[in-house]
C-alpha cells in the first residue's frame, strides 16, 4: 500500500511557495483553518506530470459560527495580502458555505470539504504547531491515481450531479493533465 499522505506532505513541504502560504494562514490563528482544493490538487497533478501550471486562487477555509459575514472574510483576505502580497487569496467561512448549494449547515471545515464536488479536490492541508496536517475525507488515492470522481453528495442520481458535470465540462482538466481519468 502506498503512503499517499506521506507523499503529499513530502511534496508540499518541499515547495517553498506553498509553505509560505501555509505559514501566512497559520499566523491568522483562525479556528479550523486550512488551505484546500485547487492549490493542493494542482500541485500534486503538476508533480505527477512534471509540469507547472499557474495558480488561479488560494482557497483558505475556516470554521467560525460567531461571525459568518462576508466582511470578515474580506478582512482576512486583506490580512493575508499584508502577510503575503500579490496573491489570489480566497477566504471562506465553512459555517456559511452550506447556503451556496442548499446543504444542511456544516459542522466543521472537514464537513465543508466533504461537500466539495469531486474527490481529488476534497483535500486540505494546514500547518499546525509547525507540523503539516492533511484533511482528506475521501482519502488521497484518487488524487495520486489521477482519477476524478464525484463525491457522495454529487453522485449520478443526486440533485447535485449536474453541478459536477458542469464543472467537468468547464474545467477541461484532462487537456492540462493528460493522464487524468474523469468519471462522467
Amino acid at each position: 500500500m502506498k503512503n499517499y499522505e506521506k507523499r503529499l506532505v513530502d511534496i508540499v513541504s518541499q515547495d517553498t511557495y506553498i509553505m509560505s502560504i501555509l505559514n501566512a494562514v497559520e499566523k491568522l490563528s483562525l479556528n479550523d483553518a486550512w488551505v484546500c482544493a485547487g492549490l493542493i490538487r494542482n500541485k500534486i497533478w503538476d508533480h505527477l506530470h512534471n509540469i507547472t501550471t499557474p495558480i488561479n486562487d488560494i482557497d483558505v477555509i475556516y470554521f467560525d459560527t460567531s461571525d459568518t459575514t462576508l466582511e470578515l472574510e474580506k478582512q482576512l483576505e486583506n490580512e493575508l495580502r499584508f502577510l503575503l502580497p500579490n496573491q489570489p487569496w480566497s477566504v471562506k467561512n465553512q459555517a456559511r458555505m452550506h447556503m451556496k448549494s442548499d446543504f444542511n449547515p456544516f459542522s466543521s471545515s472537514l464537513d465543508g470539504v466533504a461537500h466539495f464536488p469531486e474527490t481529488p479536490t476534497a483535500i486540505a492541508v494546514r500547518l499546525y504547531n509547525k507540523e503539516l496536517e492533511v484533511m482528506a475525507p475521501y482519502g488521497l488515492q484518487d488524487l495520486f491515481e489521477m482519477k476524478v470522481k464525484p463525491t457522495p453528495f454529487y453522485q449520478m442520481n443526486s440533485r447535485y450531479y449536474p453541478i459536477y458535470i458542469e464543472r467537468m465540462m468547464k474545467k477541461k482538466w484532462d487537456l492540462i493533465w493528460e493522464k487524468l481519468s474523469i468519471e462522467i
